[in-house]
């Protein structure tokens, strides 16, 4: 199992209709296959997410989020990772509003 505990991921590209930007960092804590976190950014007041760890890495997401028209958004994602030669983790992400318009997108984050 990928150990996520305390690990910090940036995006790298996510699709027009996210709310995520380029300059947050994730801070990932993980217990057993249980990994949470909470962030912020420039178009998110206060977000959290909580994932399951599993058997192959990927994790099972759900994210809750305010943005900053006051609305509050969720959805769920799957995010898949690759092991980079030194080590670092690359996450490609597929998620999907589950409020709002419910409309999907796709993302990228790497581990610094």
């Amino acid at each position: 199992m990928i150990n996520y505990h305390n690990k910090r991921f940036y995006p790298l590209s996510n699709s027009t209709n996210g709310e995520v930007d380029l300059d947050m960092v994730f801070v990932y804590q993980q217990q057993g296959n249980v990994v949470s976190c909470q962030y912020a950014g420039k178009n998110i007041k206060f977000g959290q997410l909580m994932a399951l760890v599993l058997p192959d890495g990927s994790l099972d997401m759900r994210y809750q989020q305010i943005n900053l028209q006051g609305e509050i958004r969720t959805g769920i994602c799957h995010s898949t990772p690759e092991v980079l030669a030194d080590g670092r983790i690359r996450l490609y992400e597929s998620w999907q509003w589950t409020s709002g318009d419910r409309s999907s997108g796709r993302s990228i984050l790497e581990e610094r």
